[in-house]
C-alpha cells in the first residue's frame, strides 16, 4: 500500500521554521492546540519535531541555571532549533511500508514524511494508521496486527 493515500500534505499541516523564536513557536503550538509540531528550515528541509515538553524543559533549565525566572522577553533570543532533540520523530520516505509506519506510530502522534532530498512533504497521523489496520486489511495480512496487539 502506498502511504501517499494517507499523507496529510505540507500545505495542510501546521509547522514551525527552525529560526522562529521560542515565543513564536510556543504561540503557534498554543494556537493550534498541538502537543508536537514539525520543524523545517526555510528551504523546506525537515529539521525535527518540537514538543510541549521540549519547551518546558528549556524553561526549567534556564530557571535552574540563572536562579531567577526567565521572561518571554529573555526567550526572544532563543530559536526553536536550539531546543530540538535529535532522536525524536524520525522522518520516513513516501515508499515506506504500512508495517514500518505502524512501528513508528507506537511512539509518536504522527510520522513526518520527506522526499528523496530530505524536504518535508507532510505527515501521516497515528489515527490514519490505526484505521488502516483496523478496517482495511485483507484476512491474510491480519496476523501481523495480532502479533503487535
Amino acid at each position: 500500500m502506498n502511504i501517499a493515500y494517507f499523507l496529510l500534505p505540507k500545505n495542510r499541516v501546521a509547522y514551525l521554521y527552525d529560526d522562529y523564536t521560542f515565543r513564536q513557536g510556543l504561540e503557534k503550538m498554543r494556537h493550534h492546540g498541538y502537543t508536537a509540531i514539525p520543524v523545517i528550515s526555510r528551504d523546506g528541509k525537515y529539521v525535527g519535531t518540537v514538543s510541549e515538553g521540549d519547551f518546558l524543559w528549556r524553561l526549567l533549565s534556564d530557571e535552574r541555571d540563572s536562579q531567577r525566572a526567565c521572561s518571554m522577553k529573555d526567550l526572544e533570543q532563543l530559536c526553536v532549533r536550539d531546543i530540538l532533540r535529535e532522536t525524536q520523530y524520525l522522518p520516513v520516505r513516501i515508499t515506506v511500508s504500512m508495517e514500518e509506519l505502524l512501528s513508528s506510530a507506537m511512539n509518536q502522534n504522527f510520522i513526518p514524511v520527506v522526499d528523496d532530498t530530505g524536504s518535508f512533504i507532510g505527515i501521516v497521523t497515528r489515527k490514519d494508521i490505526i484505521r488502516y489496520f483496523a478496517e482495511g486489511k485483507s484476512v491474510s495480512e491480519k496476523p501481523f496486527l495480532q502479533k503487535i496487539v
